[in-house]
């Protein structure tokens, strides 16, 4: 009984728990939420969102993967990967960071996480096979370097823009490399030195947890944050003024038509719940509703772009005076006689005239103490369809990463890992994790493995790391307020290096041209389609796909003759002779609609090289599919040979082959005299025929044994 209700609750597998198993667990949770809290700021950052919704993440989501999951050291939460398509797919949608931008990021979860609990759901594990192991490499690589150049800005304390072609934006970031903020460089380069110091000489130690600490500790000391305000008029140079006017006046009109949208929707509501309106008002008003909708999203569009070219412009400040307000003037034009305060400032944020201006290095801020708010996330038909394809590919890939990981540790282990078990579970944790305000998450190599290195036994070691995380958002946040981003940065370049693997390309290219391929598109495609990154797997999983249907639409074909150790092998490989009056000829592969021509034309052209030839004989112990127009060829074949003289005779054929051609009456046609079990019984009946009209025949297809098993004699 208990081993039932363990199916459907895998957390029931713990128990009883013992002291030991407890220990350990808690133990191994602790060392993981070390790694853990720095990791999920950083990752949610990766994904254009404010750091706290990492912790967000990191905490209800990691729970419930491991209450739900097959894998007993499966570590779920933010993932660099899955990060990352986040950001790509909803940076088209809305400004980083911003309310939309958060709430389309957990919608996203929330689809991410009923399509993993359908598929669980239906049993359908399988369907990853669709990505394969030389797509995700090649994916996985392109990503890598994508997540690594998306960092640079925060590690330059430079600006980066956002815009449909990423590499574009990125040396954008490095034609800015002459303005690098010092601070944030020298920050970020001693988080790297540490961690990669720790990782050398002591492992065990929590090296990214001891350079959050460190750098968090400096920051705070040396005033590593300088923030400041301004307005509109205080910029002096006048196109940069008039860009941030532009921002202003579009503002306000999306705030207008914000409010016009409400009232037209309402209006709408009311007519079609009264039946009252005539069915051209109704028009009229979604016609309008539509027109205003259109018109917001066009200024949403080219205020996000007014605000990336801001972000750009560095400027001097020269402090108010009684008779003179505060002055923005761009760097190096200061004129002389005026005395600029020291710091070089950057627009982060604009509202209602009011500038928000950065003269230092960036921090992570504020962190909302307390629990993430629990609520159904927003939703509309439009945004559920304009995330649909994204949703299905984070699905896929973030699964995929997490089974591998739990495969790769049940070697370890010995544990069994039910692949459908654990769709039910990440399924369930992305969907909870929507719940509470997570974006999509997965398993993650790094902390699975700090969690299986420092003795995990059963999953509550990730339970004890979501309670260590719970108490950091109850009473801990204030203590990251001076967390550098650059850190973080340096956090995700770090985790991301292992992911850099051109080895595993090199394997596929070596093991099969056609797979080396796809995993090099895979990798120009991502690389090419950045942001996008769904564009790149996509076109590499469509091309494995269509070079796997290339390769079999011409399967191996071979004429057989009778080798001198008695067996029929291919006759252009081992130089046999022919029969005059039996072709024999080997198909391997499947008989379906992308090579029926194939095979057509294979067995005609056999028998138009040997016209003298009345019995054709087609081993089919290599067909292990029939489809129906498999089913039409060989009908078709066997009838024109038929006319022609030629008997067709089958060996060895499937099951499941059998099974189609008796429901479709095409055994009954072929006539079950022309079935045999194997080639050689088929030969023996072949030749006996052949003998009753050429007694004198040379039969070089049939051998006889002499003497039991001592020889084989092949006829002449």
């Amino acid at each position: 009984m208990s081993k039932q209700f363990a199916r459907y609750f895998p957390f029931l597998s713990w128990w009883p728990l013992r002291g030991t198993n407890v220990r350990a667990d808690l133990i191994a949770g602790i060392t993981v939420a070390l790694v853990l809290i720095p990791q999920s700021m950083a990752y949610a950052q990766l994904a254009g969102l404010p750091a706290y919704y990492g912790l967000y993440a990191a905490f209800l989501p990691g729970i419930i993967a491991a209450l739900w999951g097959s894998s007993a050291q499966l570590a779920t939460g933010p993932v660099a990967v899955v990060s990352l398509l986040t950001a790509s797919a909803l940076a088209p949608l809305a400004a980083t960071g911003s309310g939309q931008f958060v709430a389309l990021a957990i919608l996203l979860a929330l689809m991410v996480g009923l399509i993993q609990l359908t598929l669980g759901i239906f049993k359908l594990g399988v369907v990853v096979n669709f990505l394969s192991h030389p797509v995700i490499a090649g994916f996985t690589n392109a990503a890598a370097i994508i997540i690594g150049l998306s960092q640079l800005n925060k590690l330059f304390g430079v600006s980066m823009g956002r815009s449909e072609y990423f590499l574009q934006d990125v040396w954008g970031a490095l034609q800015l490399i002459g303005e690098t903020h010092i601070p944030t460089l020298m920050m970020g380069v001693v988080a790297f030195i540490i961690m990669w110091g720790m990782k050398k000489y002591a492992p065990k130690l929590p090296g990214v947890l001891i350079a959050v600490i460190i750098t968090t500790l400096v920051s705070y000391a040396i005033g590593f944050e300088h923030n400041g305000k301004g307005r509109i008029e205080e910029i002096v140079d006048a196109e940069i003024r008039k860009l941030a006017d532009d921002f202003t006046g579009a503002e306000t009109r999306i705030e207008e038509l914000q409010h016009l949208t409400a009232k037209l929707t309402t209006e709408l509501k009311q007519l079609q719940k009264s039946k009252e309106g005539s069915g051209q008002h109704v028009a009229a008003l979604k016609y309008e509703l539509e027109l205003t909708q259109l018109e917001m999203q066009n200024l949403e569009g080219e205020n996000r772009k007014i605000a990336r070219s801001l972000r750009k412009f560095i400027f001097e400040q020269v402090p108010a005076t009684d008779a003179q307000m505060a002055r923005l003037y761009l760097t190096g034009q200061v004129p002389p006689g005026e005395q600029a305060d020291g710091y070089r400032w950057r627009i982060k944020k604009m509202s209602e005239g009011e500038l928000k201006l950065v003269g230092g290095g960036e921090v992570v801020g504020s962190i909302p103490p307390g629990l993430p708010g629990i609520g159904i996330p927003q939703m509309s038909w439009e945004a559920v369809m304009s995330l649909l394809s994204s949703a299905l590919v984070i699905s896929l890939v973030g699964f995929m990463e997490a089974i591998s990981i739990a495969k790769a540790m049940a070697a370890k282990t010995k544990q069994r890992i039910n692949p459908n078990q654990e769709l039910l579970g990440q399924g369930f944790s992305n969907i909870l994790g929507s719940l509470s305000q997570a974006f999509p998450v997965s398993g993650s190599f790094s902390r699975s493995a700090v969690n299986l290195n420092a003795g995990a036994v059963t999953g509550l070691s990730n339970v004890f790391a979501g309670l260590i995380v719970l108490v950091t958002l109850l009473f801990l946040t204030p203590l990251l307020y001076h967390l550098p981003q650059a850190v973080l940065a340096a956090v995700i370049m770090m985790a991301v290096i292992g992911l850099v693997n051109f080895k595993a390309i090199g394997h596929a290219w070596h093991t099969h041209k056609h797979d080396g391929i796809a995993a090099i598109v895979t990798f120009v495609a991502t690389l090419a389609f950045a942001p996008h990154l769904d564009n790149g797997i996509m076109v590499g999983a469509g091309l494995a796909i269509i070079l796997y249907l290339y390769r079999t639409m011409k399967p191996r074909v071979a004429i057989l003759g009778r080798h001198p150790d008695g067996t029929l092998r291919d006759i252009k490989v081992h130089d046999l002779p022919v029969s005059e009056n039996v072709i024999a000829m080997r198909y391997d592969g499947q008989l379906y609609f992308a090579n029926v021509p194939y095979f057509e034309d294979t067995v005609l052209e056999a028998v138009a090289n040997n016209p003298r030839a009345k019995h054709l004989l087609i081993v089919s112990d290599g067909i292990n599919q029939l489809d129906a127009s498999g089913e039409e060829v060989i009908r078709h074949l066997v009838q024109r040979l038929r006319s022609n003289g030629i008997r067709v005779v089958f060996s060895g054929l499937k099951k499941q082959v059998l099974d189609i051609m008796r429901r479709s009456g095409l055994l009954d046609y072929i006539g079950q005299e022309s079935i045999f079990a194997d080639e050689e019984k088929a030969l023996e009946v072949i030749y006996a025929e052949v003998l009753k009209v050429k007694p004198d025949a040379p039969c070089r297809l049939l051998k006889q044994r002499i003497g039991g098993d001592d020889g084989i004699k092949t006829w002449l």
